[in-house]
């Protein structure tokens, strides 16, 4: 297989994939609690995660310093605590919208870099504002969303634009493999005891729930991760991001086919805006500007995904 191949190849996974986990979580918790759900599969994801990392470097992988296990316990809260806001709110909000929503971060983490103090380009700034719009636009409760589950989104993409944010900016260990394993499974164990208090009984979780929850550890994580890794080492960044407005059509498409949702001329409207706003942003931005996470998705120094 050539190199172009296993490019395009990635990077299909990464917009496939994570594009689906939308899906995959509402169908999880159709009859799991959301809590349950994110914690558990953190846990599973960072166990698996952590045995092929030290089956492939030896446990001196996972050696990390007091500072640097502070600093990922922190990011983790953020970007789990984030996936369980998304989780309750997709008990009420259509995945084409929750997905929309989410789409916003990387507007979301340039604002917090122009807060702290970057100077982007001018259309970056426009591209910004009118992403913003977009938002305002897609935020207007319709169809089976309520004004909760929508707040709970919106909550959900400014705790993972913060954690985000913060992540470069703290004593982190070097490699992004280490990273993410212990942020899946320390964020997971802090998540856990809640989860485990509100398990549904084994005869209550459906097939459907059971597969997407079983999607989401290993297609998600697992798969999905490795693409990720694999482009951000072999492809520019600029084409790596287009994942952030890829993952958005593909979760549209997928709520379409199997969940039935229905597309509303203000989920068009403000889906139009926003995805090009972000198009702009994350084409325009600088290259040493970090990458930019999604839904699901991992990103070097931050790189727990949806």
């Amino acid at each position: 297989m050539s190199q172009s191949t296993r490019l395009w190849a990635a990077l299909l996974s990464v917009y496939v994939i994570w594009g689906s986990t939308y899906l995959a979580i509402a169908l999880a918790v159709e009859t799991m609690s959301p809590t349950f759900a994110v914690s558990t599969r953190y846990v599973a994801a960072g166990a698996l995660l952590c045995a092929w990392l030290v089956w492939r470097t030896g446990w001196r992988a996972l050696v990390v310093t007091r500072t640097e296990l502070g600093s990922i316990a922190l990011v983790a809260v953020l970007l789990i605590g984030a996936n369980v806001l998304l989780f309750y709110a997709e008990r009420t909000v259509p995945t084409s919208l929750a997905s929309l929503i989410i789409a916003s971060v990387p507007l979301i983490v340039a604002t917090l870099r122009i807060a702290a103090g970057d100077r982007p380009p001018a259309l970056v700034l426009a591209g910004i504002g009118a992403g913003f719009v977009g938002i305002a636009v897609l935020v207007r409760p319709s169809g089976d969303a309520d004004v909760t589950g929508i707040a709970l989104v919106v909550g959900s993409a400014l705790a993972w634009a913060t954690g985000s944010f913060l992540s470069p900016r703290l004593p982190l260990p070097r490699s992004s493999l280490t990273v993410t394993t212990l942020q899946m499974l320390v964020g997971g164990l802090i998540f856990l005891p809640l989860g485990l208090a509100t398990a549904p009984e084994a005869g209550e979780v459906s097939a459907r729930s059971l597969a997407g929850w079983a999607y989401l550890v290993v297609f998600g994580a697992l798969v999905g991760y490795t693409a990720y890794v694999w482009l951000l080492a072999h492809a520019p960044i600029g084409l790596v991001a287009t994942y952030a407005y890829v993952n958005p059509v593909v979760a549209i498409a997928l709520g379409t086919m199997v969940l039935d949702e229905s597309l509303t001329t203000g989920i068009v409207v403000g889906a139009t805006i926003v995805l090009t706003s972000v198009a702009v942003v994350v084409r325009r931005e600088p290259p040493s500007a970090e990458p930019v996470p999604l839904a699901a998705e991992p990103r070097t120094g931050s790189t727990i995904e949806r």
